[in-house]
């Protein structure tokens, strides 16, 4: 399933829904909604909360990197199109989304 992210403000933001699932949650909102809105008012928190976990993810992401500094040269560890798309790279667009929504006072609404 693909959700979609609109706002009047940016470009749509479409995710598959396993992700977008992870991320509403996130913004304290129900994960298995076919469809919602962040209000303008909602929006600071749901910023808030969003950029918490995405620094969180990249704060972890550098403490594995540290821990195992070789591991990207490993042949077992996959690189391109076959890496993993963390947390803190999936988030940035709906984050960018957000806050140019609040800074045009414009809601969030999701749906598939």
């Amino acid at each position: 399933m693909v959700i979609t992210f609109r706002s009047r403000a940016a470009a749509d933001v479409i995710m598959l829904g396993d992700n977008a699932r992870q991320l509403l949650k996130l913004l304290g909102k129900a994960p298995d909604g076919q469809q919602g809105i962040v209000t303008v008012e909602q929006l600071p928190d749901a910023i808030a909360r969003l950029e918490q976990a995405i620094e969180a993810d990249r704060e972890r992401a550098r403490a594995i990197e540290r821990a195992d500094p070789d591991r990207d040269e490993r042949e077992d560890t996959p690189t391109g199109m076959a890496a993993p798309v963390n947390l803190h790279q999936r988030g940035w667009p709906l984050l960018d989304l957000m806050q140019r929504s609040l800074a045009e006072k414009t809601p969030v609404t999701w749906g598939s």
